[in-house]
């Protein structure tokens, strides 16, 4: 089995010189890659000497140099997120020259170890994989589901009446599936089997 990923609870900043040169890392949760990009644009800071970043957001991942010499900021950065075990997050390390030139070795160093830092301090939140039911009640049980559901931490989704009860959508951890189900049937005498949709 994997290893659980986090994303972050709230952006985060983290800054700090080496030798003479400014890193401020920005980390904040994304949703989508375009959210992502929307927040790397609306937060690098053109006067700085480079504003290189990174996201991962499952699958979809990419990272940015900015100038710097392919491969020394923005595959770091990428790395960091990847070596803290997070997903759906954005990573943006701006910089300001200093006037001592780092190398490909210290850029690396730099950009994924400030980048690393900020991710490591922030606070943050387990990614649970969701998945769905669909089930069928009559409208006397509605109420009494909706608040059994709710305390065994699912959520419902969508509500579609019809004339001798409701179908509803629901959204509950992965992990906890089996015993949702098994608990509906009990609460229901049988009348009720939800049925997995993914």
């Amino acid at each position: 089995m994997s290893t659980p990923l986090d994303t972050l609870a709230a952006p985060w900043r983290h800054e700090e010189e080496i030798r003479k040169s400014r890193f401020l890392a920005l980390a904040a949760p994304m949703d989508t890659p375009a959210a992502a990009l929307a927040w790397l644009e609306a937060h690098g800071d053109p006067a700085a000497t480079h504003n290189c970043w990174a996201y991962r957001i499952g699958d979809a991942y990419r990272f940015n140099d900015d100038g710097e010499p392919g491969g020394t900021a923005g595959r770091p950065i990428l790395a960091a997120i990847d070596g803290q075990g997070c997903d759906r997050v954005a990573v943006l390390v701006t910089r300001w020259y200093g006037g001592i030139k780092l190398g490909a070795g210290g850029l690396a160093r730099a950009y994924g170890g400030s980048a690393a830092e900020c991710l490591r301090l922030a606070p943050r939140t387990p990614i649970v994989p969701i998945g769905h039911l669909e089930l069928r009640c009559e409208f006397g049980e509605l109420a009494l589901l909706d608040a059994r559901l709710r305390e065994m931490g699912a959520t419902v989704e969508s509500e579609a009446f019809e004339a001798d009860g409701a179908t509803l959508t629901v959204a509950a951890p992965l992990g906890a599936m089996d015993s949702i189900v098994s608990r509906v049937v009990d609460l229901t005498r049988g009348r009720v089997r939800p049925r997995r949709l993914d």
